[in-house]
């Protein structure tokens, strides 16, 4: 059942390549962020399985003959599947019979399903494929010019024009890439984050883990976290923010757990720390980097918007990093590749590593714009870059600084990248 209006995406093509190689695909991501819609596009039969005529009967048949349920053309979409976890045993099932790749695509909700109704994991049967809300190059706003794809080919004379002044890009932040809000006026697509970040508090956060919480705390907790987008602040610090407005403070195991609801998800999505081969025996900070999975949620949860961001540059600066970040995950996504941070015990960083399966691996540091920042940003890449062995590993693919104001896309006679994020695409 493809639809009308359709914008396509990258993970449109990494789902056709796992259907190739797995019985069954199972796609994971938060909700509103089109889960469904994308395996709309290339199922040959669905079974919804939460259709308000038939979901009362879908249910008794999973528990009496869950192989009536997958009868359809295929790939057959099982949407809200985890309404019925059994129905995971049966496509397994059924996949070791039939003896084929490409059978099944299972779509739901973001809450996690209970395990425990579920006897097989599926290992090699299943492929598992993570959706995220929409880079900027599918949402329409990037030029696309300039491919990571192309700079790992070793292609890094970039040339790209961008549009995104500072007002527009403000209002991305805010707006989030939640495809509904994509195409709406720019007023109304600002309340679908808020929409959602109000969802998460009341009702999703509980569904989570099926334990009652506080919506209160759960504000503080997500307002706390989104002043520290892209830090490596441990659960204490965030305990202890909490705690200054808060007569009875939330325990750092309740932050462990409300934090982990909203990992389950897939709320917030931190960045794992990279671990090169250096030079030197220079010690590797392993925390990971605190990200809200689109950083429309943190402004949801700062209750701020564009005309804020535009008053708070340093404020603006964070949450553009974590925009940054969301896009660049969706495009590694599409080369095997994942994103990583690095910090040492020296204070040297690099806000983003893109490392791909095969040993490459580009430097990114995030400027929201200005002379100034752009060259810090190049220092810093210089400076990361001479720490690393390169008899022991590449040198890097390239070394960029990823800019949000700046209308083109150069490379520098040193060789640093300077791209404007409107200019980006895998």
């Amino acid at each position: 059942m493809k639809s009308k209006f359709y914008r396509r995406r990258i993970a449109d093509d990494i789902l056709k390549h796992k259907l190739e190689g797995k019985g069954a695909v199972l796609i994971e991501g938060p909700k509103w962020c089109g889960k469904t819609t994308t395996a709309e596009q290339i199922a040959g039969s669905i079974l919804y399985m939460d259709d308000p005529q038939s979901k009362e009967q879908n249910i008794k048949m999973s528990e009496i003959n869950p192989k009536r349920l997958l009868a359809g053309e295929t790939p057959r979409l099982i949407d809200e599947w985890q309404l019925t976890p059994k129905l995971w045993d049966a496509v397994r099932f059924e996949v070791d019979h039939r003896g084929e790749m490409g059978q099944f695509i299972l779509t739901g909700s973001a809450v996690p399903v209970d395990t425990r109704e579920i006897t097989h994991f599926g290992t090699g049967r299943f492929t598992w494929l993570t959706m995220r809300p929409m880079s900027l190059y599918e949402s329409g706003e990037s030029t696309g010019e300039v491919s990571l794809k192309s700079l790992f080919d070793g292609f890094t004379d970039v040339d790209g024009a961008s549009d995104i002044d500072i007002d527009r890009l403000a209002f991305l932040t805010c707006r989030g890439g939640w495809p509904q809000a994509i195409d709406m006026r720019d007023e109304i697509a600002l309340d679908q984050a808020i929409d959602y970040y109000d969802a998460v508090v009341k009702s999703d956060i509980n569904r989570a883990d099926n334990i009652q919480k506080n919506s209160e705390r759960v504000r503080r907790l997500m307002r706390s976290y989104a002043r520290n987008q892209g830090s490596q602040v441990p659960q204490t610090v965030l305990a202890q923010d909490i705690a200054v407005n808060d007569d009875s403070p939330l325990s750092e195991d309740t932050v462990a757990s409300y934090l982990n609801a909203l990992r389950k998800i897939f709320v917030v999505e931190d960045m794992p720390a990279w671990n090169p081969n250096l030079r030197s025996k220079t010690a590797i900070r392993s925390a990971d980097t605190r990200y809200y999975v689109d950083p429309s949620i943190a402004t949801a949860a700062l209750g701020v918007g564009p005309v804020d961001l535009i008053n708070d540059l340093s404020t603006f600066g964070f949450l553009f990093e974590a925009l940054c970040v969301r896009d660049l995950r969706v495009y590694a996504d599409s080369l095997g590749g994942e994103v990583y941070h690095y910090r040492d015990k020296d204070g040297q960083e690099c806000d983003a590593v893109i490392h791909l399966r095969n040993g490459k691996y580009g430097l990114i540091e995030i400027k929201l714009g200005g002379d100034t920042l752009i060259e810090e940003g190049t220092h810093n890449l210089q400076a990361m870059a001479s720490k690393i062995d390169t008899d022991r590993m590449n040198k890097p693919s390239f070394m960029m600084v990823l800019t949000g104001i700046g209308d083109y896309a150069y490379r520098r006679k040193d060789g640093v990248l300077i791209v404007p994020i409107g200019c980006l695409k895998n």
